[in-house]
Order: structure tokens, then sequence, then C-alpha cells
């Protein structure tokens, strides 16, 4: 039998279920990282104090987070200063002073000590009331007389007018109603439980999904792509979630300190979205480029170009005569 006469064997179809069920588990890997992201992000981020505390520390030299702190201090100390100073025209003249020393208060040093003390106050009995299970919902308070004492010796300290006279009570303000701590609290837990669980999902899929795909380059590619893809819904998503969480502040100064406290908040969170962005569209470039320009593709080129058979030559008279 001549070379011409041999029919070509065809290449094995791949195993159709391993082929879906690889692409189901790289799919759910895709779906996973964003999440897994998410969670780990507010897991170590937002419930590790000393972190919170670095992250919040920057603020205190913001000018519309110290505006904002000044004229809610303020605010503050005129309501709990007593007749004297929060009635009748006394109150017109004081008011001003009491203002200017709130905001010069802001700009030193024993503020921005009182703002990490504060935050990780707040931070410490959220925390506490999240973590305790056992403890009844009540609503969390935080006793801010320690900072009302400062304001007060820097106002006597400036001569204003009655500054002897404002109370330091240990007034308990709330930070956290009774009604939402049953519910943060049994999401802190799904949280918790969420940070390790999601991560090695993730994991556990793209590695099982790439090992069952036919095409491993192309499983790399498309793993690729998904991470990319979750990285840019990630950027959406805290660039939406920013808008709709300033969206309800009315006063334009309370918007533009919440505005700097969720920048510093969601610092880490945007990046790795970046991250994961960029990480994902550089893998799948280069499994691309590894399957169009790498040494096997060529290599297989030039096998397929040697193994091709040479033309017959045209059937001479001999030949016809056979």
């Amino acid at each position: 039998m001549s070379e011409r006469d041999r029919a070509p064997v065809p290449e094995q179809a791949p195993f159709r279920p391993r082929n879906v069920l690889s692409a189901v588990l790289l799919a759910l890997a895709c779906l996973l990282v964003p999440f897994a992201t998410l969670a780990s992000w507010a897991a170590h981020g937002l419930t590790d104090t000393g972190r919170y505390v670095r992250t919040m520390a920057p603020l205190a030299a913001d000018p519309d987070v110290r505006g904002a702190v000044a004229n809610t201090l303020g605010d503050g100390i005129m309501r709990e200063a007593g007749h004297e100073l929060d009635t009748g025209p006394l109150r017109g003249t004081v008011g001003p002073f009491v203002h200017d020393a709130v905001r010069s208060f802001t700009r030193t040093e024993a503020f921005r000590t009182g703002w990490d003390a504060a935050n990780r106050a707040v931070h410490d009995a959220v925390l506490r009331a999240l973590r305790d299970d056992g403890r009844r919902a009540d609503t969390v308070t935080v006793d801010l007389a320690p900072v009302v004492a400062r304001v007060k010796h820097r106002l006597t300290a400036d001569h204003a007018p009655f500054a002897h006279r404002i109370p330091v009570p240990h007034t308990r303000v709330p930070v956290l109603p009774a009604d939402d701590v049953d519910g943060l609290r049994r999401g802190y837990h799904v949280l918790d439980t969420a940070a390790f669980w999601l991560p090695l999902a993730a994991a556990v899929c793209a590695v099982a999904g790439t090992a069952l795909a036919a095409c491993r380059r192309r499983a790399v590619t498309a793993l690729g792509l998904g991470t990319a893809l979750g990285g840019g819904l990630l950027v959406l998503a805290v660039a939406i979630g920013r808008r709709l969480t300033l969206a309800d502040l009315p006063d334009a100064l309370h918007r533009a300190a919440a505005g700097a406290v969720y920048d510093a908040l969601t610092a880490t969170l945007s990046t790795v979205s970046w991250l994961l962005l960029a990480f994902g569209l550089a893998v799948a470039l280069g499994s691309w480029l590894t399957g169009r320009y790498g040494p096997r593709p060529a290599a297989r080129r030039r096998a397929r170009a040697s193994a091709a058979p040479a033309a017959d030559p045209a059937p001479g008279p001999n030949r016809a005569r056979s």
C-alpha cells in the first residue's frame, strides 16, 4: 500500500464532560476572586484595630476632616456649656471664640493624639460588641470626656470667656445603635469565615480547572482574563460605593470629610483591585504570546513542514504502459 492510499488518522476528540467541568471550575474561580478579595480586605483591614488606627491617622491633617470635627466639637461644647453660654446675646459673643479655638486645636499635636485615641476607642468598642456573642445587644457608646477636657484646656489657655465653666461630663456618645448590633454581629462572623474559605476555594477551583483542561494554555488565558474582569468590577464597585455613600449627606462639609474617610479606608482595596486587573491581563497576554510564538508552536510548524509529502511526478509513458 502506497503512502497516498493511507487514510489520515483523525485526532482523538477530547472528552467533553471533562472540558465542561474545567470550564465550570475556571468560571467559578474567576467569580470567587473579587468576593475573596473583598472579604479579605474587610476582615484583615477593617477589623484590625492597629491597622485601622494607622489608616485613619493621616486624616487628622486633612482640612475637610478638621473642619467637620471643629464644627461638630464646637457645636457640642456650646450645647453642653449651660444656660450662661447657650442662651441670650452671650451665645453670639462666645460662639465665635469657641469655634476659633476648636479650629486652632485641630491643628495641634494634641488633636492628632486625641484623634488616634478616639479612633482606637471607637474601634475597640465596636469590635468587642461584634465579637462577644454572649453579650446582650446594647447600644455601643464611647466616652469623649478626654477630648472635651483637652478643648477646655486650650480655651482656658487662650483666655476665652467662661472657658473655665465648661463642664467635662463623662457623656457616653452612641456610635452604634442596639438594633444594628445583632445584624452586624452575624455579618461579622460570616465575613470572618468567608475571608478564610473564599480565597482557598478560588485557588482550588483555578488549579483543578487548569489541570482538567484539554488545552491548559487556553485555560490559563481564560483564567487571566477572568481575574482581570474581577479586578475591573472591584474598581467599579469602589467608585459606585463612594458615590452612594456620599449621596445621602446633605452638608457639603461633612460630605467632603466623609469622602476623605472613604478614600482612606478603601485605598488598599483599590490598589489590590488595580493589581488584579493588571496581573490578569499580563497573565492572559503572556499565555497568548507563548502559545503563538513560543518554542513548541515553532517546533510543530517545522515538523509539519518537514513531514509534508513531496509532489508526485507527472506520469511518464513507461508508467502509463505499466
